[in-house]
């Protein structure tokens, strides 16, 4: 047994709230029954069939209100897969449900029999045409293609607000679209083709000018059942007429059975009902998109309105101006957003029944801007706008920092109202279209019915196309509370129907929530035709049942999901996975989403029950450990939700009192820690480069063993030499800023069989050379950010070098008067900001008045405009770290590597290298997983420089990619060296 095991316990809810109604039942605590779990496994490999009941808890949520356990998840690697998944579920009667990002709003992700990931291993992208279109894998989000796109001036056309983590197979199955996309540059509209795989198995794709001879000859009743509801349809002139009126507003109520009128054979049929059909009608493949152009020159205000009705009769004024968008916030929404980084904290006294209208024109030109312009101002001449706080301005502007601002704002409506909600409700989001000539009077409507039936919603949507989303939250343990809100949706959707004939489903698709609707709104005799589509392409019933039919009036009852209390940082959460993309261990153990899932599912337990033992035996490595604490999930998420720092704390109750006193001592005598670890460093050197690495691996893989491989490291062969014994010698006299070598630097040297100087050496050299001389202070040694002590969850510690590295600052910058440059981004951002809650009253008040500078933006802006760049590399590519975007300094890394080199690539799928210190060492698996995408675009070109702004980190990336990184200040030295 390890020496310092983990606190037995630790992890253990603290209070729990359980036995929850929804909580996952004792006889589901072994996982995947039996033979499910060996059949599948035999038939695709273990590792691609998740079993545990950890596994299956945190893939039961998505972002809607529902939950359901599915019996068994797979990962599945490709169409070979795929096929094999549905022809075993044909073989033994059991049902498939496909899952990518787990974003959409109606529980189309969520089964109960096998669930299939199709997000981890279908990312990619294929630029076509220069850009006209595109070939994309349906695991890829909506902004990575459009990173991809850009370059070429072009854009996808759906643009759904969930844009950073929904994926482009999600958006063709829900046709879902957005801010701009309104009936015409929706996935239907704009789709050229797309490979899909029917429940069958048999794969089509719709480009292939052999497709329905092929098609024909392996699914001729399928195909003969195609054609005769064709000729159905058409033989009905009334129900035709009602098919395309229902289209001429947002609609994704139901199969789009228009596709029956604009196709004219069964692929081409197919091909329509693909879009809108959630996963029941087969599994999207592969997408070709024709792109639409990027008009980049804007014009956009909010506009303040004193009611919903007011703003709402506002909206067709501006669509007859030529607006692109013109997006609808209620009182509610406008206040919960505050919330949100970078939105005005005055919001939150706005009056209840304020509405703002975020109004946006695109133009591909100077002249066309100015032509909206004109058209905007005579709008804006006759409107009765209101300014009820300072930070209203009611006017256009090209100001792309505010109008990201405006955006940032609506695309939070979900997520920021979600967080604002009550403590252990539930949130249900609504979403609807009407006539954009009746939205005002529909507005009236909806606030009427709110009211009767004890509601008090926010209210935000695409105002332009008629389309309003409204939230409701309510206790889904109280059946009272659930009563209330069946009665609110009958109410509302007979509304909806009968007096505006409107989609219950305007572009979030049909879903658990809307499938005992959907007659009221199509009508029994296209209803039936939708019932007869699904039974002609899956006579089985194998994808996706009671999804999108259900002749269930309750359907939309079942599998609510309760919300139990967890810890306050993640309480706000409403699991709609925004943080996901970004987290590194997403293709390797768990997101924060579903760290907090889990967590949610140990308080729906009662004491002592299978299950919760089960989740925490296996919460330890998966949520914790393997967490590489780097936050960014907190940038992702739209309330700043920070599970990275949950799993920091959980780090800390884990530890022993034993454990907790050895690492502050360490940091009391960090001083003789550095030495020795230097001097560790230098022998492993001389180790290696005379046996080679296996000593070192064989010593350190036993200490792992015989300590706890959380905490002992792994000899990597990237670990760098020794750095030097001596830094620099500097003056204090005449210094412009202060420079404090990061211990990591201090302790660890450059690149291996680097030439030039150290990055001390490197950072003096440019400095003095630009005329801006810093100073080294000669006690740096035994200080440090904290930041190793701060990511493991040591407090004690952690408090002892805060306060230290404060003090000492404070005095080497004369109480603040010189700014602090630090050569480290991770360090930058321990002294700048994670120190702070450690601080004592005294040294947060000295915190305050120091400036801590990032040696990158020291030399961005303080060097670069000085010095004589002299020569130059090719290319260069960038690894911007996690720290660099929670300092907002990625610009200015790359105004460095842009002075250094002809060209400079950022890879699209740049992240989190998840080296974080030495977690790349305790868990080597996690950087590998994290950098795989990155790792893969970097090595697929050669490049003249590889540059990022951390040590360890550019040790991270050394790892995964095989090519040496350093800092883009070593690059610096050398362009401007005489």
């Amino acid at each position: 047994m390890p020496l310092l095991e983990p606190k037995p316990g630790a992890l253990r809810p603290r209070t729990i709230s359980g036995p929850a109604p929804d909580r996952v039942p004792d006889r589901r605590s072994t996982g995947t029954p039996e033979p499910l779990r060996s059949e599948l496994a035999e038939l695709l490999g273990a590792g691609k069939v998740l079993s545990g009941v950890s596994d299956l808890v945190r893939y039961a949520s998505d972002a809607s209100p529902y939950r359901f356990l599915p019996q068994v998840v797979v990962i599945a690697e490709d169409i070979d897969d795929v096929s094999a998944v549905l022809s075993y579920a044909h073989g033994k009667q059991r049902e498939v449900v496909f899952r990518a990002a787990g974003t959409s709003l109606n529980g189309q992700a969520q089964g109960e029999d096998i669930l299939v990931d199709v997000r981890r291993h279908w990312a990619g992208i294929e630029v076509l045409e220069e850009g006209l279109r595109a070939r994309i894998q349906p695991g890829t989000t909506v902004v990575r293609a459009n990173a991809a796109l850009a370059r070429h001036g072009r854009v996808l056309g759906p643009d759904p607000a969930s844009a950073i983590a929904c994926t482009l197979g999600g958006v063709v199955a829900n046709n879902a679209s957005g801010m701009t996309a309104g009936t015409t540059r929706n996935s239907y509209r704009t789709l050229s083709s797309l490979t899909f795989v029917l429940p069958s198995g048999t794969v089509v794709d719709t480009a292939d000018p052999l497709a329905d001879e092929e098609l024909a000859h392996a699914e001729p009743s399928l195909c003969r059942g195609l054609m005769e509801i064709k000729k159905e349809i058409e033989a009905d002139p009334e129900l035709v007429a009602r098919i395309r009126a229902k289209y001429e507003i947002k609609n994704t109520t139901g199969y789009r059975l228009d596709a029956y009128l604009d196709g004219t054979t069964p692929v081409e049929i197919l091909r329509g009902l693909m879009v809108g059909s959630e996963g029941t009608l087969g599994f999207i493949a592969e997408v070709v998109f024709d792109t639409l152009p990027l008009d980049r020159e804007l014009t956009s205000a909010l506009l303040f309105f004193p009611s919903l009705p007011a703003a709402a009769a506002a909206v067709p004024l501006f669509n007859e101006a030529g607006a692109l968008a013109v997006e609808l916030m209620d009182g509610n929404t406008l206040r919960a957003s505050v919330s949100v980084a970078g939105v005005p904290a005055d919001w939150a006294e706005l009056p209840k029944d304020t509405t703002a209208l975020l109004v946006e024109f695109r133009a591909p030109d100077e002249a066309g801007r100015a032509e909206y312009e004109r058209r905007a101002a005579g709008v804006l001449a006759g409107l009765d706008l209101v300014a009820p706080v300072a930070s209203v301005t009611n006017a256009f502007t090209r100001d792309a920092k505010t109008i990201s601002g405006y955006w940032k704002a609506r695309k939070a409506f979900v997520t920021a109202v979600g967080g604002a909600r009550a403590s252990g409700t539930t949130l249900i989001t609504e979403d609807f279209a009407v006539p954009p000539s009746r939205l005002a009077e529909a507005c009236e409507a909806l606030l009427e019915l709110q009211a009767e039936h004890g509601f008090d919603a926010a209210v935000a949507g695409h105002a332009a196309h008629g389309n309003l989303h409204f939230l409701l939250a309510f206790d889904a343990a109280r059946p009272a509370d659930v009563e209330r809100y069946a009665a609110f949706m009958d109410a509302f959707c007979r509304l909806t129907v009968e007096r505006f004939d409107g989609s219950l489903k305007a572009e979030h698709s049909t879903g658990r929530n809307m499938a005992p609707f959907l007659e009221l709104e199509w009508g029994p005799r296209a209803t039936e035709m939708m019932w007869r589509t699904k039974r002609v392409v899956d006579p089985d019933l194998v994808l996706a049942p009671r999804i999108l039919l259900d002749r269930d009036p309750k359907a939309h009852l079942r599998g609510l999901k309760t919300i139990p209390q967890v810890e306050a940082v993640a309480d706000p959460c409403i699991e709609c996975g925004f943080c996901e993309p970004t987290c590194p261990s997403e293709d390797l153990t768990t997101t924060p989403r579903q760290r907090i899932v889990l967590r949610r599912e140990m308080m729906r337990q009662q004491p002592g029950s299978p299950v919760l033992d089960g989740l925490l035996d296996a919460y330890g490595y998966d949520a914790v450990d393997t967490c590489a604490g780097d936050s960014t999930c907190k940038l992702a998420c739209p309330v700043g939700i920070d599970t990275g720092a949950l799993m920091k704390d959980f780090r800390h109750r884990r530890h022993s009192p034993r454990e907790e006193r050895a690492a502050e001592l360490a940091a009391l005598r960090f001083g003789a820690v550095e030495v020795a670890a230097r001097l560790a460093v230098a022998a492993a050197d001389t180790i290696t480069d005379a046996v080679g690495d296996g000593i070192l691996r064989a010593v350190t893989g036993a200490a792992r063993k015989a300590v706890r491989p959380d905490l002992v490291p792994e000899w990597l062969p990237q670990i760098p030499g020794a750095a030097a014994r001596k830094l620099p010698a500097t003056r204090r006299v005449g210094a412009a800023a202060v420079y404090y070598p990061a211990c990591v630097n201090r302790i660890f040297g450059g690149p291996d069989g680097g030439s030039g100087p150290s990055l001390p050496e490197a950072v003096v050299a440019v400095s003095e050379r630009a005329g801006r001389p810093v100073w080294i202070p000669g006690d740096v040694r035994g200080t440090c950010c904290a930041t190793i002590w701060h990511s493991k969850g040591y407090d004690a510690g952690n408090r002892v070098m805060a306060n230290r590295i404060v003090e000492a600052a404070w005095g080497w910058t004369a109480g603040g008067r010189l700014p602090l440059v630090v050569d480290a981004s991770s360090c930058t951002l321990g002294i700048a900001h994670e120190v702070v809650p450690y601080l004592t009253d005294d040294n947060r008040s000295l915190h305050s008045e120091l400036r801590i500078v990032d040696s990158i933006v020291w030399a961005a802006e303080e060097l670069l405009p000085h010095l004589e760049v002299r020569r130059t590399v090719g290319s260069a590519v960038l690894h911007p770290t996690c720290s660099m975007r929670h300092l907002d300094d990625e610009a200015q890394l790359r105004a460095v590597a842009e002075a250094c080199a002809d060209e400079v690539v950022v890879p699209y799928d740049a992240g989190c290298c998840a080296f974080a210190g030495d977690r790349g060492m305790l868990h080597p698996e996690l950087t590998e997983s994290a950098t795989a995408r990155e790792a893969a675009e970097v090595t697929a070109r050669e490049f003249d420089a590889h540059l990022s702004a951390n040590r360890m980190c550019e040790v991270g990336m050394d790892r995964a990619t095989g090519r040496s990184y350093y800092s883009a200040l070593l690059e610096l030295e050398r362009a401007t060296r005489p």
